[in-house]
Order: structure tokens, then C-alpha cells, then sequence
């Protein structure tokens, strides 16, 4: 079939690729590759990959896309399902013989109710999709593909079985050639990495049990399954020829650390390439491996600290003590290595006086840089049961962003109104950054090249917008 595989036009810089822990728009405008599409799209031949967002395409721009294609396959999330079954019922406006369907942690959770919700969608693909598109697209019969939940003739909704997890990830092919094929890299940037970077998985699934996280709890799985090593260079080898330009990479893997081995021995090769690269990593890597890693080219990690208070580290299931993640993060300095850091605001156990400790010990620990977060109950995790089940929602139904595609609170405890931890996130940026000694920092590192300051200098303007709509939302 001739298959498109569709990221739909969203809110203005809404970040809602699969790439993306949290999709919303965000404080600096950032967009990550949509992976998770471009996967399916290397299996299917003839296909082609658009991601709307970054690219800045209306519907409109589109149009002449969906007309000539048979299968349309989109990308959706639970804050942008409402808008993306509205662009299901306007491809078939535009080409009504197109079977259109979805894929994503949202429908992997909830098919039957967004094939209900959304009656222009034919099908969706639940938990691991790529072999289940691709049998689609090969036009098999809908009753004998694992993993499919459809209408069938007599719009009766079918669950066909569960499809098994990938164990031999090097079935996959790569997708940095569909990126090359289909993409504008430069469309994609990220505060704290170099420009233009790439960013691509070496592995699937997270052994940690973090009550908030989504995807490791509706399509990775917790056993981390990984790809070769030989695989992974052997790809970085073709994008480094394939994309000169590029100036880091980034490997998207939930927690690449969490083999120390393997990691040591995939960054001693990566070190042969002569490349820079970054990574997600737990807050309590060694030493010796972080050396190895950073004698091998890497540069920053990005660190989800969540909490600087135990209690509730321990609520989330993070599996990591405050005292590991302080030495961890001063090893990290004193070799060099930057972090960006990220916190959750509003998690279970969450008082003003947590909120202000989590405040204390990111200035303490000082990440180069840092991404604040709401606590964002997804259907399909323990956080989302729970928050159900004490009546901690603040909207019932699933709301996770505001109008303009920020975060909302969307937890409210009867100790800390969802108000007070919407404002909070204010507060948190401004008395980090704004301290004598981040904001020294900032301007040194402006005056290392022209092109760091103007970047700086353009997010700065970004971040006081940012700043200002959420204000606006409040």
C-alpha cells in the first residue's frame, strides 16, 4: 500500500514526537525526531515520513500528500488525541478510500475507546507497533495481524491477539536513512545539545519502575533489549558520512547507563568514530564508567533527578537515593560532563516544603541546565491509576495541557491546590537561573563563539515568553 506515516500539525511548536517524554510545547523551543514513526517507515517500502511540527506545515500543506496514498499511519499522544482524530476525519474528507490509523502509547492503552472517540480512524496498533504496520501495509488480512484492534465490515470493534516483543533488535533497520530521506535535520534542536544533532535508540524498555513514566508501562516494556553493538556503529558510522554537518548525537534510550558494560564498551568504539554524543542516564553511573565515557567522546547527560526529597523518590518507585545522585552529579563536574537536569513538580507526596527542598538541592547540585515538569498522569500508569483512584485529578478527563499546548498541574491534593504547583514552576526556573553565580555562567559561555550568544540570546527571549503564557493560562 502506498503509505504515508503522518506526525499531524499540532499546537505552534508543540514537541509531540515519540522522541518526547512529555508532549507539549515547551519553554524553549525544542522538537525531537519522531523515531518511533520512522521505525515502521524503514520497514515499509515506498513510504514516506512528515513531521508537520518542526516543519511548520498546516493540514493544508499536506493535502497533496494524502491524496495519493492508500494507508495513512499518524502518531498520537493523549493531549493531542482530540485534535489528531479531527485530522483523521479530515483526510478522509480529502481521500475518503485512505485506511487511516494510529499508533501510540494513548491507543496502546485505550484502543476501544479511541476507535469510539474517533470514527474516522479504521484501526489502531497497540504496545509495539513496527511488524503490525508493516503487515498492514502489506495489505494482509486486518483478522490475522497481532496487535491490531480494528472495525470490522460491520463496525464491530476487533482486539486481535497481543503481538510478542521484539527480543532480536537488530531485525530492525535503521532510521537514520529515513531521516535523511524525509527530513530537515536542522529543524530539530534542543537547548542543551549542539546543533544540528540526530537522535536514535540503541535499545527499547527500562528496568525502573517509575510510577509516572509512560512509555517503559505501554510500549517499551521493562526489560531493556538492545541492539548490537556492531549494529549501533555501524549506523553511526553511515549517519556521520551521511549527515557532515551534524554535531552531536544523541542515543534515546530510556537509560543507556543501566549496562555498564555495555555502555563502556559501545563508548570505546564510539571513540574510534571520533564523534560527540550524549545520552539519558540514572543518577548513579560509577566513576570509572563515566570516565570511560567521557574519554570516549561524550559530552552531557541528561539526568532525570525528579525530587531532591527521599520520601518521595521512594513514592515514585525511582530507585535512587538523594545522597548517590549528589555524588554522581560531583563526579560528573569535576570530569567535565554536563548535565541537564530535570525535576517533576507535583508528584505524590509533594508539599510546599519539598518543593522548596527539590529548589535547594538543584542549586546545589548546579546541571548546566534544567527542565522543570509538571507531574503528567498518563492513562496507562500506575501514577494515572493512582491519582484515579484517591481523586487527585484535577481535570477527570485526562486534560494534560492548557489551550496554547503548555503543561497544566493536573494533580491536585487537598495539602497543595494544582494552582499552587502550576505557579511553582515559575518560581523554580527563575530563583535557579537567576542567581549571580547561573547567571556569570550563561554569560561566559555566551562569549565562547557568536553562535552560542545568539542562541542564548534568542531562547532567553523564548524562555521570558514562555514565562509570560503561562501566566496568561493561570
Amino acid at each position: 500500500m502506498r503509505t504515508l506515516f503522518l506526525h499531524p500539525p499540532s499546537f505552534d511548536g508543540f514537541d509531540g514526537g515519540a522522541g518526547a517524554r512529555y508532549q507539549m510545547t515547551r519553554e524553549v523551543r525544542s522538537f525531537w525526531y519522531p523515531t518511533w514513526l520512522a521505525q515502521p517507515a524503514a520497514l515499509v517500502e515506498g513510504s514516506k515520513l512528515i513531521d508537520a511540527p518542526p516543519d511548520g506545515l498546516s493540514f493544508e500543506d499536506i493535502v497533496p500528500e494524502l491524496r495519493d496514498r492508500d494507508l495513512v499511519v499518524m502518531h498520537t499522544s493523549t493531549p493531542s488525541f482530540r485534535a489528531d482524530a479531527r485530522t483523521a476525519a479530515r483526510i478522509k474528507e480529502v481521500n475518503p478510500h485512505a485506511r487511516v490509523g494510529l499508533v501510540g502509547a494513548h491507543v496502546a492503552v485505550e484502543p476501544a475507546r479511541s476507535l469510539e472517540a474517533a470514527p474516522a480512524v479504521d484501526f489502531v496498533a497497540r504496545n509495539e507497533f513496527d511488524f503490525t504496520i508493516k503487515e498492514v501495509a502489506e495489505d494482509r488480512p486486518w483478522a490475522d495481524i497481532k496487535g491490531l484492534s480494528f472495525r470490522n465490515p460491520q463496525g464491530v470493534i476487533v482486539h486481535n491477539e497481543p503481538r510478542e516483543a521484539l527480543t532480536n533488535m537488530d531485525e530492525l533497520p535503521w532510521v537514520t536513512p529515513v531521516y535523511k530521506r524525509d527530513l530537515t535535520i536542522e529543524n530539530y534542536f534542543s537547548g542543551y545539545l549542539k546543533h544540528p544533532y540526530i537522535s536514535f535508540y540503541t535499545g527499547r524498555g527500562c528496568k525502573s519502575r517509575c510510577t509516572f513514566c509512560l512509555w517503559p508501562q505501554t510500549i517499551g516494556g521493562h526489560r531493556y533489549r538492545v541492539r548490537s553493538i556492531e549494529d549501533v556503529v555501524a549506523e553511526m558510522k553511515w549517519a556521520k558520512a551521511a549527515f557532515p554537518q551534524v554535531r552531536e548525537f544523541f542515543f534515546d534510550d530510556d537509560t543507556l547507563t543501566d549496562n555498564a558494560p555495555r555502555v563502556e564498551a559501545l563508548a570505546v568504539e564510539l571513540g574510534k568514530l571520533g564523534v560527540t554524543w550524549s545520552c539519558n542516564a540514572k543518577a548513579n553511573v560509577s566513576r570509572k564508567t563515566l570516565e570511560i565515557m567521557r574519554d570516549n567522546g561524550l559530552r552531557l547527560l541528561l539526568v532525570g533527578y525528579e525530587s531532591g526529597n527521599q520520601q518521595i523518590l521512594f513514592n515514585i518507585k525511582k530507585g535512587m537515593r538523594v545522597e548517590f545522585a549528589r555524588r554522581f552529579t560531583r563526579d560528573c563536574h569535576e570530569l567535565g560532563i554536563l548535565i541537564h537536569g530535570t525535576f517533576i513538580l507535583g508528584l505524590p507526596g509533594e508539599t510546599r516544603e519539598t518543593i522548596r527542598e527539590t529548589l535547594e538541592f538543584a542549586k546545589e547540585i548546579n546541571p548546566h541546565t534544567i527542565q522543570v515538569s509538571l507531574a503528567a498522569p498518563y492513562p496507562g500508569t500506575f501514577l494515572y491509576r493512582q491519582a484515579k483512584e484517591n481523586g487527585w485529578l484535577y481535570h477527570e478527563e485526562s486534560e494534560l495541557l492548557t489551550e496554547h499546548g503548555t503543561q497544566i498541574a493536573a494533580l491536585n491534593y487537598p495539602h497543595l491546590s494544582h494552582a499552587e504547583i502550576f505557579e511553582s514552576v515559575e518560581d523554580f526556573y527563575k530563583k535557579f537561573y537567576f542567581r549571580p553565580s547561573k547567571i556569570a555562567a550563561i554569560v561566559a559561555e555566551m562569549f565562547t563563539s557568536p553562535e552560542i550568544m545568539k542562541r542564548r540570546l534568542a531562547e532567553g527571549v523564548e524562555f521570558f515568553h514562555f514565562l509570560r503564557s503561562r501566566r496568561n493560562a493561570a
